[in-house]
């Protein structure tokens, strides 16, 4: 019997999530909690030091290539804070020189002025939060910010000398057309951001909106929107890299891109996850959902990723970057063999889902459309049938994403760091 490939180190990053937001939206199903009463600023930073410091031995060695501030809404917490909490990291960890630091921030909640501050404490990439530009459909929505504080956090952004900066756009919303979607692209381009994660609102189980769901476009408007978008932006030179991102040459996230390779991650705060690759085995580790419960406990669990579930855990980020991936990272990422998976490649290839390369594979334009279905291909065998039914419906571009982040949380503990289809909440 042939020995299995080594496993090959991969690229570290880490995730730091803030769980706490001014107003949970009604469509978001990340761990976030509507803040009541004073901001426990002092008792979580002091949390998240310690939990740097427990992690580090394990990653003793390794350099961090990216930081991403997420939540719940980061910008809640002020610029001391973020220094305060970069420097620890920097003093438990070692840091790229070149490392990319992104905070997710509400338009919101931010003050004139502060973003040059977190540029002085080493953010070096912002992800804002924009959603729509249209004012009636930001209430629907459940935002607390304006289009014009969108638009003036893009100038503060731009002022402080950070003009590397995300914006998050959704599209085919309650009441929206396409000429209204394609307002949204316009009027996101204005801003001269250089990347945006454009995605569907999907209506995700436990969320206001799945309970009581708004009048959505149906799924040819919403196709007719997302196709109407993508011309619009490749014509203002985005290109598409990954299933719901845009970027502007040189301009990918680099911390995401590390997920969607299946890079490792350190995760410190409420309910955010880990994945560690060892010289035999891949490590997930959870932290505590409930911010409570987080402040009290001390290490995360942990769990090894069993051989059996590594090719779906693999496909389920690279399969969402629009050039694929080469079978040398698949299978020193993973440690199993190319040819243990060749039966699922075929038959997606044959369902013209796939298409191979010299080196690899990459999924089709209908294989990005209807991703889920992709992703089946390659689910393990497992009695929990629930997670196949929550995979297989044909959802459009982001959704796809969004069902098969629900079976790999409930499978090995899979969160936000690498299932998002948006950058931020």
């Amino acid at each position: 019997m042939a020995a299995m490939p080594a496993l090959v180190t991969p690229p570290l990053a880490l995730y730091i999530h803030f769980p706490w937001c001014v107003r949970k939206c009604p469509y978001c199903d990340f761990n976030s909690y509507t803040l009541q009463g004073e901001l426990p600023r002092e008792a979580y930073l002091a949390r998240l030091e310690r939990d740097l410091a427990a992690q580090a031995g394990a990653v003793r060695g390794r350099e961090i290539v990216s930081v991403f501030l997420g939540g719940g809404t980061p910008s809640l917490f002020p610029p001391a804070a973020i220094d305060r909490l970069l420097a620890a990291a920097r003093a438990h960890l070692v840091f790229d020189p070149d490392a990319e630091v992104t905070l997710e921030a509400n338009p919101g909640t931010i003050e004139r002025g502060r973003f040059a501050e977190y540029r002085a404490a080493g953010v070096t990439r912002v992800s804002l939060g924009a959603q729509t530009f249209d004012a009636a459909t930001l209430a629907v929505l459940g935002r607390i910010h304006s289009p014009e504080e969108t638009r003036r956090a893009a100038e503060e952004l731009h002022a402080a000398g950070l003009a590397n900066f995300n914006l998050d756009l959704m599209y085919a919303l309650p009441g929206q057309d396409p000429a209204g979607a394609l307002r949204d692209v316009a009027e996101a381009l204005a801003l001269a951001p250089a990347h945006l994660s454009h995605y569907q609102l999907t209506l995700e189980p436990g969320t206001v909106f799945a309970a009581r769901p708004p009048p959505l476009p149906d799924e040819d408007a919403a196709a007719a929107m997302l196709g109407a978008c993508a011309a619009r932006l490749e014509a203002a030179g985005f290109g598409q890299y990954e299933v719901s991102a845009w970027a502007r040459p040189g301009a990918q996230c680099r911390h995401n891109l590390n997920y969607w390779t299946f890079g490792d991650y350190l995760g410190a705060g409420a309910g955010a996850h880990g994945k560690l690759t060892q010289a035999t085995a891949i490590v997930r580790t959870t932290h505590l959902r409930e911010p409570r419960r987080y402040l009290a406990a001390q290490a995360p669990e942990s769990r090894p990723v069993p051989e059996s579930e590594r090719a779906f855990e693999f496909m389920l980020n690279a399969l969402r970057l629009t050039a694929g991936f080469e079978a040398r990272l698949f299978t020193e990422r993973t440690g199993l063999a190319w040819e243990s998976i060749r039966a699922p490649l075929a038959a997606a290839e044959a369902r013209g889902l796939l298409v191979g390369t010299p080196s690899g594979c990459r999924p089709s334009s209908l294989g990005l459309q209807f991703l889920n279905d992709l992703l089946l291909e390659f689910l393990p065998e497992m009695p929990e049938k629930s997670y196949v039914s929550a995979l297989s419906t044909p959802t459009r571009s982001g959704g796809a994403g969004h069902a098969a982040g629900r079976y790999s949380q409930a499978l090995n503990g899979s969160s936000k760091n690498e299932r998002i289809t948006r950058e931020t909440g």
